[in-house]
């Protein structure tokens, strides 16, 4: 099978072939490469599919409990106000979400989940969300492992709804997903012992700084390959880069509205000064224009 068959030759391409190349040289336990999720492996509008999934789960709530819908940022949701959302705060309306799955067990999380990815169609595209993982990025995970690299998914998606998937559409085992983490609570029921979702987020949202920290902290290994799109990855990419030689920080560029969508990617709890691919391209980061870079975007 051809290098990247997805990939247009170019020096974007050019860039990674000489970066796996050189990562040959050293030993395997310091092959290590880190990609966000939403954006970088699959689509991210024109919401994220978690949201989504969220979304449909408050509408299936309130058909069962319609007092539910009286609720300030269940309404807001439910009528797809961004003004009232916006009022309200994005961590105001991030715990309501969170609490229509407390009590929820681990599996019926991952049942819940998958059900949704597998069963719903995209808004726009009308097909299942599966068939909306980048067919380049597939082709850089295989090249990655091919030349001996541990790949790890660090999101700032939830870490349970990710790894629902990961196995799945990127051959990522779900204990090598790193994200946004929600409290459990341990508790005796009848058949036996149970773990329970809370309606509590365990610390911070993982992007930005966080992202970096809890690679340490979770994994215990520095990337010398980092892959993002927003501004929530630029810390993760600047640590990748800075890990020496070799070592390869990739942006993905959003910038194909016919075969996918084009806007400047931002991350959802950090602050946006400049456009994140003007500072990769300042900082030496190779960025991937989807447009030129891409022959293919989605898989057939």
């Amino acid at each position: 099978m051809a290098f990247l068959p997805s990939w247009r030759p170019g020096p974007t391409r050019d860039a990674i072939a000489s970066f796996l190349d050189e990562a040959l040289a050293l030993p395997p336990e310091q092959r290590v490469a880190v990609l966000d999720n939403d954006g970088t492996l699959w689509c991210e509008r024109p919401g994220y599919i978690q949201y989504e999934f969220l979304v449909r789960t408050l509408h299936q709530a309130v058909a069962h409990d319609p007092g539910l819908a009286e609720r300030a940022e269940y309404r807001a949701l439910l009528d797809g106000d961004h003004a009232a959302l916006g009022e309200l705060g994005l961590q105001r309306v991030a715990l309501a979400l969170l609490e229509l799955c407390a009590g929820w067990t681990p599996d019926e999380f991952t049942g819940r989940a998958r059900d949704f990815v597998y069963t719903e169609k995209h808004p726009d595209w009308g097909v299942p969300y599966p068939r909306l993982v980048y067919q380049p990025m597939q082709e850089l995970l295989e090249a990655l492992r091919a030349h001996g690299f541990a790949v790890f998914i660090v999101t700032g998606g939830g870490t349970e709804f990710v790894r629902a998937i990961s196995r799945d559409l990127y051959g990522v085992a779900p204990d090598d997903v790193v994200g946004t983490l929600v409290e459990y609570h341990f508790e005796e029921r009848g058949e036996g012992p149970a773990l329970v979702r809370t309606a509590q987020a365990l610390g911070e949202v993982n992007e930005g700084r966080a992202k970096v920290e809890h690679i340490q902290t979770q994994l215990g290994r520095r990337p010398i390959f980092a892959a993002g799109n927003s501004a929530g990855d630029r810390e993760m990419l600047e640590y990748a880069q800075a890990a020496g030689s070799p070592s390869l920080a990739l942006l993905i560029d959003h910038d194909d509205g016919e075969r996918e969508y084009a806007y400047a990617s931002v991350g959802v709890t950090t602050t946006d000064t400049e456009p994140i691919a003007d500072i990769g391209r300042r900082e030496g980061w190779t960025v991937v224009s989807m447009r030129d870079d891409w022959a293919t975007v989605f898989p057939a």
